[in-house]
């Protein structure tokens, strides 16, 4: 299968975004006083222990599994609308078809690639947990 110099650049852009993408995203704490007392290196690894014993007792983090879940979504509907579009306009229907595949799947990835830093949100709250349980206030997650 030749793929066009277009779709390799796309190809590469989709890559360097997945790569880009997998700096997991980790909670950031409020400076209160618990905060104060025992330090930012402390309170890494109290964040580190409280995300492995979320995985430990199985809360999973299926954050990964955006992007192909995208990719196949947008792949169905490129193809469904460019089919139909093609089909109206009286073009090659399977062409068609299969260009909406590809552009859709790209599309779908893409998206995926974005939000695939995004921690699940039952993991996030397991750990929250745990780390207000141990005195921190988390404000968020970057």
């Amino acid at each position: 299968m030749k793929v066009s110099r277009t779709g390799q650049w796309g190809m590469l852009f989709c890559s360097l975004l997945m790569v880009s993408a997998c700096s997991a995203k980790r909670p950031v704490f409020y400076p209160n006083d618990h905060l104060q007392t025992v330090g930012k290196t402390q309170a890494r690894a109290d964040a580190d222990q409280c995300m492995a014993e979320a995985k430990e007792y199985g809360v999973k983090n299926d954050a990964g599994k955006t992007v192909g879940g995208r990719a196949v979504k947008g792949a169905t509907l490129g193809a469904a609308i460019s089919a139909v579009v093609s089909a109206v306009l009286g073009g090659n229907v399977g062409r068609a078809a299969g260009a909406g595949a590809a552009g859709g799947a790209t599309a779908g990835a893409v998206s995926g690639a974005i939000d695939a830093d995004e921690p699940d949100a039952v993991f996030r709250n397991y750990v929250n947990r745990c780390l207000r349980e141990r005195g921190y206030e988390v404000i968020g997650w970057q």
